[in-house]
């Protein structure tokens, strides 16, 4: 008997900022699941990039460039996909930046264009796929929170209001949509091994040390680790898990760490 419980095979997944880091590893894992992939940035040249890398994989992908805070773009380049793909079955608010300045340093401009990117634009996507999820009484939104959903760190200031704010906003989505069969849950991903950490992760660097030392698995997390919970959240599999954010962080936020002098 087949078990087609995290089967994906006939689902339309988009994925904002799925050109590059975990939004394509995550995208990689769906895709062997099934789905049809489509991918956003707000780069052309990206999507190009990305595209040849996905093919090299044997994966097709439809990519679409939009800016996911431009509300215009956003309920645009959505009709355009549901017309030329298909409807939206997973949406995956993936799109984001950080800016590691202190606070005192950071000029509001800064801030807000985190909030715009990391906040106001899941929002929009929510909003504009949401509304089609709604008149077809189906869908699942995957909002990619943060460990700073929960936790502070310094220089961060913008980015952890930002994703403290997409945790509350899943919430929200779960409890307005759930009356629509719309699953509305989030990814925490915890420290995992990119190209924008491998200046840190090298051996000897205190930042790599102190990640391996505060993990219980003592290791930074492969991007590849992330697409079993993306897979979950996107199948019929979690159909009645909503408003939940599912730390994928080794165990750093189970503990408070080592004691003092423990191997």
């Amino acid at each position: 008997m087949k078990n087609d419980l995290f089967d994906l095979s006939g689902k339309n997944v988009l994925v904002t900022g799925g050109a590059h880091g975990l939004g394509m590893a995550m995208a990689e894992g769906l895709a062997a699941a099934g789905a049809q992939l489509i991918i956003n940035s707000r780069s052309s040249a990206k999507l190009d990039a990305a595209r040849e890398i996905y093919l090299e994989k044997g994966i097709h992908v439809k990519t679409y460039a939009f800016d996911v805070t431009n509300e215009e773009e956003v309920k645009e380049y959505v009709e355009k996909i549901e017309t030329e793909v298909g409807a939206i079955d997973v949406l995956i608010n993936n799109a984001g930046i950080i800016k590691r300045v202190p606070a005192l340093e950071m000029e509001v401009s800064e801030y807000r264009e985190v909030i715009d990117t990391d906040l106001v634009g899941p929002f929009v996507m929510s909003k504009y796929v949401g509304q089609r999820m709604k008149d077809r009484q189906a869908g699942k939104i995957i909002n990619i929170c943060s460990m700073m959903s929960e936790l502070g760190r310094n220089s961060v200031s913008a980015y952890a209001a930002a994703k403290g704010g997409l945790k509350m906003l899943t919430m929200n989505l779960a409890t307005e949509w759930a009356k629509y069969n719309i699953q509305v849950n989030g990814i925490g991903p915890g420290y995992f091994a990119t190209s924008q950490t491998a200046p840190i992760r090298v051996d000897g660097h205190p930042f790599n040390e102190f990640i391996i030392n505060r993990t219980p698995a003592a290791r930074w997390g492969d991007p590849s680790d992330l697409a079993g919970t993306a897979v979950f959240l996107s199948s019929k599999a979690s159909d009645f898990v909503n408003g939940q954010i599912v730390y994928v962080d080794g165990g750093i936020l189970a503990t408070i760490g080592k004691p003092y002098g423990e191997d």
